[in-house]
């Protein structure tokens, strides 16, 4: 009985790993990651007089470029005819 059990979770721990590892959530968040962490060094490396604060902000800006522009969610669709 507990060896079934641990059969059926081993299963199912590796079913769900397998649905995570292929989920491109989890790759936008792995590639974002990546990104932080290196425009973090690279601001700890240019050699200006950034506290750790403020690099964590800057590289979290930059690693996420994505900013919504107000013109283009005010702008109207257009009608193709």
């Amino acid at each position: 009985m507990i060896r079934r059990t641990y059969i059926i979770a081993v299963i199912t721990l590796g079913l769900t790993v397998g649905a995570v590892h292929t989920s491109p959530v989890l790759g936008r968040f792995v590639s974002s990651a990546q990104s932080f962490h290196s425009y973090f060094r690279d601001l700890k490396k240019a050699g200006t007089s950034l506290n750790p604060i403020e690099r964590f902000v800057f590289s979290l800006m930059l690693a996420n470029p994505k900013v919504p522009q107000a013109a283009n969610q005010c702008a109207a669709p257009e009608h193709q005819t």
